[in-house]
């Protein structure tokens, strides 16, 4: 039934009615800069890697790479990334100006066309940044107060006149915000960087865990190293134990004043970004836009002449743009985007991809039950369907060659060539029984089994237990099922990589142990003694061109279960045939004959499609139609692997996705989700949350059955500990470190280096840390002067700050004793120092000297 759901986007560009609005301020904008395009991006390089841009007076001013993932609130930034794609974000600050807004708008758009219309542009909104713009940034992301009008244009490396603190919060994507310089701003579950210049001092809130310590560390190490040349010292500081780091809380104390007896409690962290949402909705027009259909969505529906909405209720928004649209479509394609978000009511923080046809992202792609690249071939020697009539091939492996080359493995899904050891156990009466080696290979709808595979990999044993559901096993049987395979896990101290696999959905290397030799039996049970069910004709669809992915399935003993393109074996009381359909090859015509010898010892009858005898039809129940179309093999959808963060912890399951993964995005306390597509691997670090790690299992099941793509609920689902990662896990990371946990990267290893006796002694020598004996309405004791910097007053609040009657306007002997009659505006507190220079403390520190003073005599304080 046709949607006649449809609403305007017309009135969206204009709310605003007291000054331009942003699609007209766009609009202006690019009719004056457009003769200056060629101009505006000569400095723009095609070379792998990050480019930024600030927008300063509706100009692109480079970013230099010291500067990189510092954000300044009032600006708006452009960020170029190239690879084997292109993407272009542009940044939005939560103070920067509509026509800052409008003109980074532009610029991307003719970026996009000057780059030949292929990159995906993504809106950021500052504090809801997409995972593809944090993986850019993988230390985090640091939000600075102020903007292009307080007088910021580079960073300059070994430069110490610094004093700012940042709020740090976040697990997996961390963000560091600029807050006031004092205890006020401090809360016990977060943790907070004192930067001094050449010291950067980390405090724990008591509450905050070990891997928000970690990347604290990481955020600290980032800006030591990029802003001030490697030359600052680092220490941390636990909060709560603060009297085991006395030279840190000299510095902290010297600078914020004496810690108050309680802080501020924990303030709960964000929702991680992506809820699976499995409402997506895809629409088309212009000023009027109809809902064209709902999940699952299919490729066909998008046509190259046309411009296209998917929503996937609220969480992002993409537009998808045909290659044969209109100029003017494809150019007004974000703002359609922006217009449509707001003529829905979502937030104006709503994540927003543009993309061309034929640059589609990775996770537009996943949202289509399946896609196809235009002249997409064979990958690497192999392929796999299930399929009703998919062909399975498979390239004949060499096992050093897999271990050479970890990506191969993963893309065949193969962790060895099968050579390895089998023991296959069945669940009986709710225990382990061992199954007769003579019957490896045969399994039966009503059991459940544990196939333990065993194989040597670099002079160590590695397993992989393999759980084996039939489709007729009961729920206590498929639950003791799962509760034996991890008595078999602890007798093996946690080793081996444990797969679910459900009936009729076995994954390449579970073919490959079993030879050419694996039949399921679509009921009954393998038990010794037990009597099963003998029905006068069965018939048995053989997949496979080798003994490497060869199964023979029962299925329906009709005709109409027939395939032109497979061998069949129908076993009656009397007879065994081999049924040739005219699309299978000779490969598959011997793996059939070689695995009828399981089934029957009786001789074979050869029956070639078209040539069958009458009694072979009634077997069959008498002819029928079956499905006799000859098609070319048919291949899995391709899709990039996509790494999760898994979550059950707000009650429902939530993913915070990880983007341009590598090892590192692992981390010990978490269960990460890797979806190849054909499989789902979950790896549970060594520190995870045993609650978390409990539910690892129903979190996957959950994530296919909310698919937005409708994706197959019986997907092979791979469990995996931390330290026993198999090739086929491996093989989608770049450059994998076996070593990498063995020691020296952990929290508590980082802080030992950092705490060091002599690094604390570097510490306190090297700040200068005094203190000045004043009068009782003098400055403070304990004031502190960063190295060739300012000198900097405890925070307001305190009783401690000079009174600014007796600043302003005074002469230096008129003064009270100790107060630098050229830096009175550091005696200030921060309310005085912003009512009288109109400016914060630290964004008068970033502007040139010439302005200071202005501002100073301004004030009376020059």
């Amino acid at each position: 039934m046709e949607s006649r759901i449809e609403f305007s986007i017309e009135r969206s560009w204009s709310r605003e009615t007291s000054r331009p609005s942003l699609h007209q301020t766009q609009h202006q904008f690019s009719r004056m800069m457009s003769d200056d395009k060629p101009d505006a991006f000569r400095n723009v390089s095609r070379k792998p890697g990050l480019q930024i841009w600030t927008i300063n007076n509706m100009q692109m001013a480079p970013v230099p790479a010291q500067g990189f993932g510092n954000f300044f609130e009032g600006d708006c930034y452009i960020v170029l990334y190239v690879s084997q794609s292109i993407d272009i974000h542009y940044w939005i600050g939560k103070t920067s100006s509509q026509d800052e807004q409008g003109s980074a708008a532009i610029y991307v758009t003719q970026l996009d066309e000057f780059l030949g219309g292929s990159p995906v542009q993504h809106r950021e909104v500052q504090g809801c940044e997409s995972p593809r713009f944090r993986s850019y940034f993988k230390n985090g992301l640091i939000y600075k107060k102020g903007g292009v009008a307080s007088g910021f244009h580079h960073v300059d490396t070994n430069v110490y006149n610094v004093l700012r603190l940042l709020h740090v919060k976040g697990r997996k994507h961390v963000t560091a915000t600029e807050v006031e310089v004092s205890w006020n701003s401090f809360n016990n579950g977060d943790i907070f960087l004192l930067d001094v210049g050449k010291a950067i001092v980390q405090w724990n809130g008591p509450q905050s865990n070990r891997r928000e310590k970690l990347k604290a560390v990481l955020l600290a190490q980032d800006i030591r190293d990029r802003e001030r040349g490697g030359r600052a010292q680092i220490g941390v500081v636990e909060g709560g134990d603060e009297r085991d780091s006395p030279e840190l809380m000299n510095v902290m104390t010297t600078v914020l004043g004496q810690k108050p007896a309680q802080l501020k409690p924990a303030t709960a962290d964000d929702q991680p970004n992506l809820a699976q949402n499995n409402s997506v909705r895809l629409y088309h027009g212009n000023l009027v836009v109809q809902e064209v259909a709902t999940q699952p969505l299919t490729q066909d529906l998008l046509r190259s002449g046309d411009c296209y909405i998917l929503d996937q209720k609220g969480s992002s928004v993409m537009v998808w743009k045909g290659k044969h649209a209109s100029q003017e479509e494809r150019r007004e394609a974000l703002n359609r985007a922006v217009g449509y978000i707001k003529a829905k009511n979502y937030p104006p923080s709503t994540s927003v991809e543009v993309m061309s046809e034929g640059g589609e992202s990775a996770m537009f792609k996943h949202l289509f039950k399946s896609w196809r690249e235009k002249g997409q071939t064979q990958g690497l020697g192999a392929t796999y369907s299930v399929g009703k009539i998919a062909k399975v091939e498979q390239v004949k492996f060499n096992v050093m060659e897999l271990h050479a080359r970890p990506d191969l493995a993963a893309q065949q899904r193969m962790v060895d060539d099968a050579s390895g050891d089998i023991k296959v156990w069945r669940i009986e009466n709710l225990e382990l029984a061992e199954v007769d080696p003579s019957t490896y290979g045969q399994f039966y709808g009503g059991d459940c089994y544990l196939v333990l595979y065993s194989y040597q990999r670099s002079h160590q044993l590695q397993h992989i237990l393999y759980m084996w559901q039939g489709r007729h096993a009961t729920t206590d049987e498929i639950t003791a099922c799962a509760y034996q395979a991890v008595n078999i896990d602890n007798k093996y101290n946690g080793a081996p990589v444990q797969v679910r696999v459900v009936m009729g959905k076995e994954p390449r290397h579970f073919l490959a142990i079993f030879k050419g030799k694996l039949l399921i039996f679509e009921g009954g049970t393998g038990r010794p003694g037990a009597v099963n069910p003998n029905p006068a004709a069965r018939l048995f669809q053989v997949r496979g061109t080798s003994e490497m992915n060869t199964k023979a399935t029962e299925v329906p003993s009709r005709a109409s279960s027939l395939n032109t393109n497979d061998v069949f074996l129908l076993k009656t009381d009397h007879k065994c045939y081999l049924w040739y359909g005219k699309g299978c090859n000779g490969d598959e015509r011997v793996m059939g004959r070689a695995i009828s010898d399981v089934l029957s010892r009786q001789d074979k009858q050869v029956v070639m499609e078209g040539q069958e005898p009458a009694e072979f039809w009634v077997a069959l129940g008498g002819k029928a139609p079956y499905a006799s179309d000859k098609r070319l093999q048919t291949e899995e959808p391709r899709h990039s692997p996509r790494l999760f963060e898994c979550s059950n912890q707000t009650g429902q399951f939530r993913m915070t996705e990880v983007d341009d993964f590598d090892q590192s995005d692992l981390d010990e306390e978490d269960v990460m989700l890797l979806d190849t597509w054909e499989e789902i691997f979950l790896w549970v670090g060594k520190l995870a949350n045993q609650a978390e790690t409990k539910e690892a299992w129903n979190s996957a099941q959950e994530y296919l059955r909310f698919h937005p793509a409708g994706r197959d609920p019986d997907t092979p689902i791979i469990f995996i500990k931390q330290g026993y990662e198999p090739l086929t896990f491996t093989g989608w990371f770049n450059a994998w470190d076996p070593h990498k946990w063995s020691g020296g990267n952990s929290y508590e290893e980082l802080k030992k280096k950092l705490n060091d006796a002599e690094s604390l002694a570097q510490i306190t020598v090297g700040l200068n840390i005094t203190t000045v004996d004043k009068g009782p309405s003098r400055v403070s004791e304990g004031s502190y002067r960063a190295p060739g910097g300012p000198m900097s007053s405890p925070p307001s609040g305190s009783g401690t700050y000079v009174n600014p009657k007796l600043l302003i306007n005074q002469d230096p002997s008129d003064l009270p004793d100790g107060v630098d009659p050229t830096q009175k505006e550091d005696y200030l507190s921060d309310v005085d120092f912003e009512n009288l220079l109109g400016t914060t403390r630290l964004d008068f520190h970033r502007l040139p000297k010439w302005r200071q003073n202005d501002l100073k005599k301004k004030a009376g304080l020059f």
